[in-house]
């Protein structure tokens, strides 16, 4: 799709980070609510928005894709994904309850938080959850052992727990900022000094690298560009790591469309991990440097998620079916290797045309 260039926008150089955009859980997510389009005769539900991004979701809109906040909604024998931030348990079985096909997208890495305040709940700790109230992600992980687990979003939040008798163990969202996941870390440490935490952090590997990468540029830019929809934590943590190391200007777009026409200097560009990189060349275009583009890279994702279980097992039983119904040249069973090639970028192409 062709981007109108800003008239007054005067950049001298445009400092692109890596990594950036699409993560493997979200990667997963998006190509296995394609799959589920190409299955299925519209409407096919979706519990939440598959990832959080606006762009992403009005594409799947375009397809017949209904996004419920509400599973009892979904019409008897109708097929459902659960999406990549991780449900209730609760949901869970009420999305099976409606006897349609339920295919839960959640990404491995939240699943392992899951399991992680499962195990403690089971050994009688007083988990304290670091996240965002209300958050997708928290909600669906504090549902797993409601009555051992606290939210925890500021230091007074921490002191309010100091008259339970633990043990404690310190578990957190995985989209969070790095800083603030430190900062409220160290503080739960000096409260509870026997506080138990995973060996590996529960932050995302893909949410930490993209802030990191940020980091690298954003203090010698004029201004940052984050991509990506407010309601993304992952983007709105990118925005407080460029803020943070003191970048004079940190604006947040859900596209080429919201840039101001008064850009100039040297822009830092990034985009969360559910935003497409067609919309990170959308603004590239937009901003037209004068001194063009370089990538500043802090390392290499080469993570692969598969498909849900559900999913594969479903293309294994329907491949007959597939090879009338699939609407563009892509392997009708599932083929790890190819599934690994494919990208959530050319599940999108159609959106980009």
């Amino acid at each position: 799709m062709s981007v109108t260039r800003l008239d007054d926008v005067n950049v001298d150089k445009v400092v692109l980070a890596a990594p950036r955009g699409f993560c493997a859980g979200v990667e997963k997510a998006i190509k296995a609510l394609d799959w589920m389009t190409r299955v299925f005769t519209p409407p096919v539900f979706c519990y939440h928005e598959i990832v959080h991004n606006q762009f992403v979701v009005d594409y799947f809109k375009s397809l017949g894709v209904v996004f419920i906040d509400d599973v009892t909604l979904v019409p008897a024998g109708a097929p459902v994904m659960l999406s990549a931030h991780g449900s209730p348990p609760e949901v869970i079985e009420a999305a099976r309850e409606t006897g349609g096909t339920v295919i839960d997208a959640v990404c491995p890495l939240v699943t392992k938080v899951h399991h992680e305040l499962k195990v403690r709940a089971r050994k009688g700790y007083t988990v304290l959850y670091v996240g965002h109230e209300d958050h997708e992600e928290a909600v669906g992980t504090m549902a797993v052992a409601p009555e051992s687990v606290h939210l925890i979003e500021s230091t007074p939040d921490i002191d309010a727990l100091a008259h339970l008798a633990g043990p404690f163990a310190l578990l957190s969202q995985t989209t969070l900022s790095l800083d603030e996941w430190q900062d409220l870390r160290e503080y739960a440490e000096v409260k509870f000094p026997d506080i138990w935490m995973p060996n590996r952090s529960d932050l995302c590997f893909a949410t930490t690298n993209r802030q990191a990468a940020l980091r690298a540029i954003a203090a010698e830019a004029d201004a940052v560009i984050v991509i990506g929809s407010a309601n993304s934590s992952n983007t709105v943590a990118l925005t407080k790591v460029a803020e943070a190391v003191g970048c004079p200007r940190v604006l947040r777009v859900n596209g080429a469309f919201e840039l101001p026409d008064d850009l100039s200097g040297t822009v830092a560009v990034t985009a969360g991990a559910s935003a497409p990189e067609s919309l990170v060349n959308e603004v590239l275009e937009a901003l037209n440097p004068t001194d063009g583009v370089s990538v500043r890279s802090v390392t290499v994702e080469d993570e692969y998620f598969p498909p849900p279980p559900e999913l594969r097992e479903m293309l294994k039983t329907l491949s007959a079916v597939l090879d009338l119904a699939l609407r563009t040249p892509l392997p009708s069973t599932f083929d790890g290797q190819a599934d690994r090639e494919f990208t959530a970028a050319e599940v999108l192409s159609a959106a980009a045309r």
